[in-house]
């Protein structure tokens, strides 16, 4: 028997890692950053919940941090073992990872700072860009839809996911005694109106299905209606003058958002503003976009040959990239109709916080809010109708304008989760939601339940066999 431990994910959206056992191997699924409150951020630091010296391989689903933002922890703590995941993954882990080490490493000092006048011990960072490196060199990439051995009786085949590039929903073949059973984990499902990546590829047998459940209590507000609520945000933001501010992920999120503004210029609807793009880690992205177009879909593709464009870049001509420190700081002279694109997409850190402090306050700023926002988060404070915003100290007026695009998400909807789990109707395997707050969870549970479907929702620590 198959023995399946849940170690993340399970009372929310971040942290995940699940643990699988055999009598031959033992696989680590996921090694996901807890994200959101103080005390989430916290249990970052515990020691992990099983013995790293038996595991023989590590399997990834896609590069974002709650899925893999652990991963040089665990090696520094003694994991050197391989770890799999798609190709253009292996090359966003790069960027996220190092930018991670370094905020890492830049909010250590800062508080190191603070406990020396103190006169109290000083900490070490969650890990260092060594630590990252060495988690580098034991990545290996894999194609999509080709079954790769990953431990003694495991193969490992990834389906595109569409949620962000080189996303994968994970199929893990066991063999036991010469039986085989099957484990599939959708990761992060995408939305199948968002722009550029395909829509989930559909997976029709398993014997356990662990599904995502963000957004599992409600549908997206359909795209047409979406993306006319940006047009006129933009246009309003033309009259009076006001800067744009967009706090986006890095990856998925900001290219999706860029191809967009793109189109917006194409049909001449961007009138004279400019478009910043201040993140390096975004930047870096968008350029490993452009190598992987091959797995866009064919009506955006058309898009930007149609608009006789090479990359995103040049299909936005009046996008500006950000490099340095001193660029973004120069952005906040800017005094009318600048776009901003800036990390990180909770604001949680980044510098989407700078730009939030020199325009919250103003009547005529705007902020665009393109994503989902964990509890906990300053995002999602902002989503709630916070008064003022605390920042470096200070307390500013929430006088911009706030505004929520759920269209814009690059997760399944609730409806999407449904039809996709439905295409498993002749194996019905034990289904498990994860990846959800409670209502998400218990929401999709209760919609499952109308057509047919037994559904688990696991707790942390808990254990299953197959």
């Amino acid at each position: 028997m198959a023995k399946l431990t849940f170690y993340g994910a399970t009372e929310g959206v971040t942290g995940s890692a699940y643990l699988l056992e055999t009598n031959q191997a033992t696989i680590l699924l996921e090694c996901g950053l807890l994200q959101g409150s103080r005390e989430e951020v916290k249990a970052n630091e515990e020691p992990f919940p099983f013995n790293i010296g038996k595991l023989d391989a590590v399997v990834l689903s896609h590069a974002h941090l709650d899925h893999t933002g652990r991963l040089p922890k665990l090696v520094a703590e003694g994991y050197n073992g391989p770890v799999y995941m798609t190709n253009p993954t292996s090359e966003l882990l790069e960027i996220m990872h190092k930018d991670a080490a370094f905020l890492l490493q830049r909010d250590a000092e800062w508080e190191n700072k603070r406990l020396r006048r103190a006169g109290k011990k000083e900490i070490e960072p969650l890990y260092t860009i060594e630590d990252v490196e060495a988690a580098l060199a034991l990545c290996e990439g894999l194609a999509y839809g080709r079954r790769q051995r990953v431990a003694e009786g495991i193969e490992v085949c990834y389906r595109d996911a569409g949620h962000i590039l080189g996303s994968a929903i994970v199929e893990l073949f066991i063999t036991e005694a010469g039986t085989e059973k099957k484990l599939v984990f959708s990761g992060d499902l995408g939305n199948s109106c968002a722009a550029l990546l395909r829509d989930p590829e559909v997976v029709e047998t398993a014997d356990v299905l662990l599904l995502e459940s963000t957004y599992g209590d409600r549908d997206h507000r359909p795209m047409d209606e979406t993306l006319e609520e940006f047009e006129a945000i933009i246009a309003e933001a033309s009259k009076n003058g006001g800067n744009i501010l967009i706090p986006s992920f890095a990856v998925g999120r900001t290219q999706e958002v860029i191809f967009h503004l793109g189109q917006l210029y194409q049909q001449g609807k961007l009138r004279h503003q400019v478009v910043y793009l201040d993140s390096p880690m975004a930047i870096a992205t968008t350029e490993v976009y452009h190598r992987y177009q091959n797995v866009f879909n064919s009506e955006d593709v058309a898009a930007l040959h149609k608009g006789k464009s090479s990359s995103l870049h040049t299909f936005l001509p009046v996008l500006r990239y950000s490099r340095s420190t001193e660029e973004s700081m120069a952005l906040n002279m800017i005094a009318e109709g600048a776009i901003i694109i800036a990390g990180s997409g909770m604001c949680t850190g980044g510098r989407i916080r700078h730009h939030l402090k020199h325009n919250l306050w103003r009547r005529n700023a705007h902020v665009i809010i393109v994503g989902f926002q964990a509890r906990g988060t300053p995002g999602r404070a902002l989503v709630d109708g916070a008064k003022t915003f605390r920042i470096a100290g200070d307390e500013i007026a929430v006088n911009a304008t706030i505004h929520t695009l759920g269209g814009f998400s690059a997760h399944a909807s609730q409806s999407q989760l449904i039809a996709w789990v439905k295409n498993f109707s002749k194996s019905r395997p034990r289904l498990f939601l994860i990846h959800g707050e409670p209502e998400a969870k218990d929401a999709l549970r209760g919609r499952l339940s109308e057509e047919g479907w037994s559904a688990d929702i696991p707790h942390l620590g808990e254990s299953i066999t197959f």
